[in-house]
């Protein structure tokens, strides 16, 4: 495992090293993600997005962070759809590196971290996750971070024009 893998939240000055990554990986990701407009991979499409997702942090419902290897943006980690009322306490776990850093561990240890802040910083009891059925890599990455599935959510999903299906993941935090 990478020691040098580092989680922060992100900033306005990651969208040009973001969009660099997504305009390169495009193909490589087509399969797990929705098709997104060509704004999306330019740095200011980045930047507004950044500039929403920093709205939602404030707002509590976000955790929007980068993956860093060597001080180097490689990727996102971001807790989604948190419920922090003291009856459900969760979030949902969302997260990728760009291909160059793929295979050393950064996922794994970026959702290890990201689990931290969770339950440290976020007081949340619960994380869950979904990953396409096919998306074996992704699975992996839970499974080694205490993620178990518990069920699938069926047409969940439009991806590279077609509906797929979702494997849904949880973890209870503090076990």
């Amino acid at each position: 495992m990478p020691s040098s893998t580092r989680i922060r939240l992100i900033e306005p000055a990651d969208a040009a090293p973001i969009a660099a990554h997504r305009v390169r990986d495009v193909e490589a990701f087509r399969r797990w993600e929705p098709a997104q407009p060509a704004d999306y991979f330019t740095p200011e499409g980045q930047a507004e997005r950044i500039d929403g997702l920093l709205a939602g942090h404030r707002a509590g419902t976000v955790w929007p962070g980068v993956v860093l290897a060597d001080d180097r943006v490689i990727g996102q980690v971001t807790v989604g759809s948190i419920l922090p009322q003291p009856h459900l306490r969760r979030g949902s776990v969302g997260y990728w590196i760009a291909s160059v850093a793929q295979n050393r561990g950064h996922a794994g240890n970026a959702v290890g971290l990201v689990l931290r802040v969770m339950a440290d910083e976020l007081g949340l009891h619960r994380a869950e996750a979904s990953t396409n059925l096919e998306n074996l890599p992704s699975q992996r990455v839970l499974r080694r971070n205490g993620f178990t599935p518990y069920g699938v959510a069926h047409s969940a999903i439009l991806l590279d024009g077609a509906w797929r299906d979702g494997l849904l993941w949880e973890r209870i935090l503090g076990d």
